[in-house]
């Protein structure tokens, strides 16, 4: 149960699933091998990324690496079919022929499981998060489909955990509530919180980091750039970010530069602060990116740094920062 995913540095596989974006093999595999040169040791991929595309990348390189030396964590909830009309599935483009079928429940997530094993080619999983349980993906039937996924998905992750076939389970979701309920009604290992926990915003902080605290489960950290906003871009939560965000985002820039910092670094290493956070998962297309976080994951910041961003109100009072936590 106190096992969790190596960081603070890992690699999320949504780029490599052709995100926004088509990215070619070799890139891909080059983007890998340069996560596994930089130390990283932990990877997370999912059926969802290219529908399919992204498990098949990482099982045809982490196959050339002894398998007790990293963790792999995948996804349950959705089922592929093969389709050879190639249906859509964004943002991923130009993914596999598969047509992809959300599912949550008992058999589903078995079969999911079998699936990915086969697609990445390799014989173990370490977790499985039930991915996209939450009203951003689902709309008004996220209780309903919760609710299948606790007799279903739950059920048998739990099964498959206390069988010795996965280390552990949780969710993989884009929002804090289905997280503070499954800690409620179940025993998670682990989460997977994408965009709740950034220089940007916090809704993490107040209750479910305590929960977790609580329960001896840890969390993995995805988006800590905001979708691209904190590392120079435009876009926040996968869509064209909203004027107050970028003026936050600007604000925080202007503090960081005062202080001759790089505000990708402060990113990473603020999301990797707080003791429940095992690992960070920025995700990235291209070796250099990969390599180039690793750098700012590392990257000397000084405390007062932190301190401006409290005293401006940009960060909450209560939040760690590098200087003042250690990740789990």
């Amino acid at each position: 149960m106190s096992f969790h995913p190596p960081g603070p540095l890992g690699f999320g596989g949504a780029p490599l699933g052709n995100m926004f974006e088509t990215v070619d093999e070799t890139t891909a595999a080059e983007a890998l091998r340069a996560a596994w040169d930089s130390g990283v040791r932990y990877f997370d991929t999912a059926p969802h990324y290219g529908s399919g595309l992204s498990e098949h990348r990482f099982g045809a390189v982490l196959r050339d690496y002894p398998r007790d030396e990293f963790v792999l964590s995948t996804k349950v909830g959705r089922l592929l079919r093969p389709d050879s009309s190639r249906p859509e599935n964004p943002p991923f483009r130009h993914g596999l022929p598969f047509r992809v079928v959300p599912d949550y429940s008992y058999d589903a997530t078995l079969r999911s499981i079998e699936d990915s094993l086969q697609r990445l080619g390799l014989a173990r999983i370490d977790f499985a998060f039930v991915h996209d349980l939450a009203a951003d993906h689902l709309g008004e039937a996220w209780e309903e489909q919760f609710a299948l996924a606790e007799h279903g998905a739950f059920r048998a992750l739990a099964e498959l955990r206390d069988q010795g076939v996965i280390r552990g389970w949780g969710l993989g979701v884009n929002l804090v509530e289905p997280c503070q309920r499954a800690l409620e009604r179940a025993d998670p290992n682990v989460f997977l919180l994408a965009g709740r926990y950034s220089l940007l915003n916090q809704p993490a902080l107040e209750r479910f980091f305590p929960l977790c605290e609580e329960r001896g489960a840890s969390v993995v950290i995805g988006g800590p750039y905001n979708s691209g906003l904190l590392a120079g871009g435009t876009t926040f939560e996968y869509a064209e970010a909203p004027r107050e965000m970028i003026e936050r985002r600007d604000r925080i820039a202007a503090v960081c530069a005062r202080h001759h910092v790089d505000l990708r670094a402060a990113a990473l290493q603020f999301c990797a602060a707080p003791a429940v956070v095992a690992a960070v998962i920025p995700g990235a297309k291209r070796a250099e990116k990969v390599r180039e976080n690793a750098r700012l994951m590392t990257a000397p910041l000084p405390a007062p740094l932190w301190d401006d961003l409290r005293a401006t109100g940009l960060i909450p009072d209560a939040a760690p920062v590098p200087s003042e936590g250690v990740s789990a």
